[in-house]
């Protein structure tokens, strides 16, 4: 399951003609946590493209008038296109190799044979979001007490002095730091950790399996660092039947 805070939820467009199917596929879709807008057709997307982001398109092949490859042949030939393109992922019933490479060659990132297990069409999705890059944000260095934390630099001082930190303990500093001010929870803190996509966090973590348990041993480590009394926090707080939040000063 996603976390289920609105901003983080992957925003998916669904386009298929047949009433039941997207309708069956907004709900399913919305109950494992993704935020889902539909489209009938293909000039129906084109118009909530420019209205949304969206972070992938569940696309029907055969559709009447502009078809699901014809769309995402055009989609993927803008000159306008983003450096990021928006992953496409083609639903159809045709299931002969020569339909999935057409499907492939003009720009799909992957491709679905219906009929399908719902269960199956999430775990592509998914599988397809992982492999993006993550966008590139500046955050501000934040503070807190004697100590400062540089997102940007992964560095946290002390005065001019640097703070080692453990793989592990930077890499679960850079989610609160992510969203200071916000309570997370030991479950969406532990999918994070386990789920990371960069280079750098897939190094940070080396591969270790993170787990609630890890969480908290992790957490009670940080704050021997950066509490002048970590029996009682005041940075890196709990917050009660929520989680835990990294709570900086505000200048």
């Amino acid at each position: 399951m996603l976390d289920t805070s609105p901003a983080l939820k992957p925003h998916i467009l669904v386009v298929d003609d047949d009433n039941r199917l997207r309708g069956l596929l907004r709900r399913y879709l919305a109950e494992q946590g993704f935020v889902v807008t539909t489209a009938l057709s293909a000039a129906d997307a084109r118009a909530k493209l420019k209205d949304l982001a969206y972070d992938l398109i569940v696309l029907d092949v055969m559709m009447p008038g502009e078809t699901g490859l014809e769309l995402t042949k055009s989609l993927r030939s803008l000159p306008e296109a983003p450096l990021r393109p928006l992953p496409i992922l083609l639903l159809t019933a045709r299931g002969e190799a020569s339909d999935r490479i057409e499907g492939l060659e003009v720009g799909a990132d992957d491709y679905l044979q219906k009929p399908f297990e719902p269960r199956e069409l999430v775990l592509r999705i998914n599988s397809i979001l992982r492999r993006l890059p993550k966008p590139v944000v500046s955050q501000p260095p934040l503070r807190f007490g004697a100590w400062h934390y540089d997102p940007g630099r992964d560095e946290l001082k002390q005065g001019e002095e640097i703070v080692r930190l453990t793989d592990m303990e930077a890499g679960l500093m850079r989610l609160f730091a992510a969203e200071p001010g916000v309570a997370l929870s030991r479950e969406a803190l532990t999918e994070r950790s386990n789920a990371v996509a960069s280079p750098k966090e897939a190094d940070s973590f080396r591969g270790q399996k993170v787990s609630d348990r890890t969480v908290d041993v992790q957490v009670t480590r940080l704050r021997r660092k950066i509490e002048p009394d970590p029996k009682n926090p005041r940075y890196l707080v709990t917050v009660r039947g929520e989680g835990y939040m990294l709570m900086p000063d505000i200048d």
